[in-house]
């Protein structure tokens, strides 16, 4: 019979988590960057796909007659929110080309952590202000407050608050 151990997760943590995963601290690195770029591959795709639909809406014809002035503050919020994730989140990249066998993995993945948690505001943000537009312009302005609220609440939730509750109970790998 297999034992359930296997597919636990790897939960220790503290000093004896390198020695658990027997890897160098170059090792824990390269680990760190490759987890770090995928994960970065999965928000790109969101982002790209909010950018393009929001790049185009601009170009319709009755986009300008039909937006009223809030609305217009609404898009170009959210336009500027979808571009500054897509800088933030492409930006590890280009450090890492830049830098490239120049031995400065850790604070280029160290760097890149907060550029990933900054993009993924903006695009919480840029995603906020497009469900709220969409909303006001289907269904009127308390709609559109209304699936802003609600919106922004769900983020803050599944982003925020269930992944601090789980980090109280962890100490940080490099304790």
């Amino acid at each position: 019979m297999m034992s359930e151990d296997r597919f636990a997760p790897d939960t220790d943590t503290g000093a004896d988590h390198d020695t658990v995963r027997r890897e160098t601290d170059t090792e824990r690195l390269d680990r760190n960057w490759i987890s770090l770029v995928q994960e970065l591959r999965v928000v790109q795709t969101g982002v790209q796909f909010l950018i393009s639909a929001l790049l185009i809406v601009p170009f319709q014809e009755t986009f300008q007659e039909d937006l009223h002035h809030h609305l217009r503050v609404l898009y170009l919020i959210t336009l500027g929110a979808a571009i500054g994730a897509t800088v933030f989140l492409v930006a590890p990249v280009a450090w890492h080309r830049i830098l490239f066998r120049r031995h400065r993995l850790g604070e280029v993945v160290a760097a890149a952590h907060r550029c990933a948690i900054a993009g993924i505001a903006l695009l919480g943000v840029a995603l906020i202000g497009a469900m709220a537009m969409v909303f006001d312009m289907v269904a009127g302005t308390a709609a559109g407050v209304t699936a802003g609220v609600v919106t922004a609440a769900l983020f803050v939730l599944a982003w925020l608050v269930v992944p601090w509750h789980w980090r109280r109970g962890s100490a940080p790998e490099d304790a």
